[in-house]
This record gives C-alpha cells, sequence and structure tokens, in this order.
C-alpha cells in the first residue's frame, strides 16, 4: 500500500470516452484521485458533484481532479453526462490502480467483499509523490479534506 510520501504508482487508464490517461500526463500540476464504488449511486453521486461544485477552487491551485472505479467507460461517460462532471473518470475493472493505490479492499464488516473500489482519495504533488490520503473516507469528507491539502492547509 501507498503511503504520503511516497511516489505514487503510475497507471494508464481509460477514460469514460475510451481515452488512455497517464498519471505521468500531469507532472507539473497537482492531482486529487478519488475512488468511488458506483457511479451513479447515492454517495459516489454525492461525492462526484462535491468535486464539480469545488472545482474552480481546486483548479486555482494547479490541480486536476480524476474520478477512478471499476467501472466500464460506458457507464462512466453516461453518469459524466447525467451529472454534469466536467473531469475524466477512469475505469479500472481489474483494480490494478485501485489495488497499487491501496482501495482495492471494498469489505463490509471484514468478511463482505462488495464490488468495486473503497472510497478514497489521494493528493499528489507536481512531482508525483503523495502529498494526503485517505482511504475508506465519507463523500463530504473527501472534497473537504483533498481542497485543504492543494491549499497547503495543515490537518489534524
Amino acid at each position: 500500500m501507498v503511503a504520503i510520501g511516497q511516489p505514487a504508482p503510475d497507471f494508464s487508464l481509460p477514460n469514460q470516452d475510451g481515452q488512455m490517461i497517464s498519471l505521468s500526463d500531469y507532472r507539473g500540476k497537482k492531482v486529487i484521485i478519488f475512488a468511488f464504488p458506483k457511479a451513479g449511486t447515492a454517495g459516489c453521486t454525492a461525492q462526484a458533484c462535491a468535486f464539480r461544485d469545488t472545482l474552480p477552487k481546486i483548479e486555482a491551485e494547479n490541480t486536476v481532479v480524476l474520478g477512478l472505479s471499476t467501472d466500464a467507460p460506458e457507464a462512466l461517460k453516461q453518469w459524466q453526462d447525467r451529472e454534469r462532471l466536467p473531469y475524466d473518470l477512469l475505469s479500472d475493472p481489474d483494480k490494478q490502480a485501485i489495488t497499487a493505490l491501496g482501495a482495492g479492499d471494498n469489505s463490509l464488516l471484514g468478511f463482505i467483499n462488495l464490488p468495486g473500489a473503497k472510497r478514497s482519495y489521494w493528493v499528489i504533488d507536481e512531482q508525483g509523490k503523495i502529498i494526503d490520503m485517505q482511504v475508506g473516507v465519507s463523500p463530504r469528507a473527501s472534497v473537504e479534506k483533498a481542497l485543504k491539502a492543494v491549499q497547503g492547509v495543515q490537518q489534524t
């Protein structure tokens, strides 16, 4: 599992349009990656829309947002259109990037493994190092904490 201060694992995944997106494409910018269990569900929509609504503040910090799930690109595209999400949503059906980032185990009560990723976020600096992260987080907290991290606000 990754940790704060370590380099983020690079990956290349298709976005909602089937175009390959690599984390390394964003060197020189900060990146917020948020993982979510399933597009279109209540908690995931709340999280994605909160990132959408906060995007001007995030972009003011030279930062991009990427959503990450096991959903197929077609499902991500429908959800992106319906919710007017202005950032890329990445499809990781085999959980390769999700697992490398530490959010592949989406178990309930430690014994029921649910599909999808565990709701999480990672903030990656301009050089590709993780500067903040939380695996297992509420939709609202993921947005608030990620924004504070890109703004350089110390969190307790």
